[in-house]
């Protein structure tokens, strides 16, 4: 995504508790000169705050131009992530574009590769093994929170549609009111001008 110099651009991550996140992230800084982005922008960084759904700070850091960030989920809902650069100059003539790579990956787990190459294969095993418990942990816990979600969407919607039952039975008897009022009027205006 591209970002101005002193802007600040914030995006939404629904994420489940106790999950890990990294975030790689890159700047590259518009040369007006050879009308390109360059391919990095020293001397620039970029200041990454995470807020939680009740906007709780989990991070705010300033990283340089290229980074990564990590954090963990205390409890499931939507995270604020958001960016903006440090520049130094006003933002009056701070006209500089920047674009971000960013790549976020929910619930990553960190998997030691020195270890991995160790000579002995039964630790390699037992590694990938414990490996592959953390990410079915993960997926488990995934797999819970979008039931939590899916359950609030059905009562939200059977509430909804409890109410929209009750709304068209009160306009019905409404109807049915001023239908038999109306007929009564008209009777007695007939009946008082002797018509019937």
């Amino acid at each position: 995504f591209h970002l101005g110099e002193r802007e600040e651009k914030c995006i939404i991550e629904d994420i489940p508790s106790d999950t890990l996140v990294v975030g790689n992230y890159k700047v590259q800084r518009w040369d007006l000169h050879i009308r390109d982005f360059l391919e990095s922008a020293p001397g620039l960084g970029m200041f990454v705050t995470v807020t939680s759904p009740t906007s709780e700070v989990l991070l705010s850091k300033l990283y340089g131009p290229q980074g990564t960030f990590t954090f963990t989920s205390y409890i499931s809902g939507e995270h604020i992530i958001c960016f903006q650069s440090n520049s130094t100059r006003f933002a009056v003539i701070a006209g500089s574009k920047l674009r971000i790579h960013l790549d976020i990956r929910v619930g990553e787990h960190f998997l030691d590769e020195s270890a991995i190459q160790a000579k002995d294969k039964v630790n390699e095993v037992n590694i990938r093994l414990e490996h592959l418990i953390e990410q079915i942990h993960h997926v488990t816990r995934e797999q819970e929170y979008e039931r939590e979600r899916e359950e609030k969407f059905r009562k939200t919607s059977e509430e909804t549609n409890s109410n929209i039952l009750w709304w068209a039975i009160v306009q019905t008897l409404i109807l049915i009111s001023v239908g038999i009022w109306q007929i009564k009027s008209l009777r007695d205006f007939f009946i008082s001008k002797k018509l019937v």
